[in-house]
């Protein structure tokens, strides 16, 4: 745990799939990316999982949000849910489902999660053609 109050962000990772083994609840990454090609725009992803693994988060209720855009200013919220924490010393993984994500053109995408709030990534996703 960490000296500050504030969460911490362990893991970031776009995927295809996460496989949850039901005897011992390990995690199988399937897929993983850090760009998207198209030909043609506007270009329509149809699936994708945002995995995301967190830590420091104080025991209760929070709210995590996930903002996508071209430019800063521009920022559309993609999603915005509540999630619990047992405690700051539990690693909360967080798998989010993305359908239909709509990139009007190629370019930089920033993403920007916040939990509670508090920005505690920013960074981008790579649209190109």
């Amino acid at each position: 745990m960490s000296n500050s109050n504030k969460p911490q962000v362990l893991c970031w990772l776009l995927c295809d799939g996460v496989h949850i083994d039901p005897a011992t609840g390990k995690h199988t990454i399937l897929g993983v990316f850090s760009a998207i090609r198209g030909r043609q725009f506007p270009l329509t992803h149809p699936f994708m999982i945002w995995f995301l693994t967190l830590t420091d988060v104080a025991a209760g209720k929070h709210k995590i949000k996930i903002s996508l855009g071209l430019a800063a200013d521009a920022m559309s919220v993609l999603l915005d849910r509540e999630f619990e924490s047992q405690g700051p010393l539990q690693r909360i993984n967080l798998i989010n489902d993305v359908r239909n994500l709509a990139f009007p053109a190629p370019g930089d995408y920033s993403i920007q999660i916040e939990v509670d709030d508090d920005v505690l990534l920013v960074t981008s996703l790579t649209v190109a053609n």
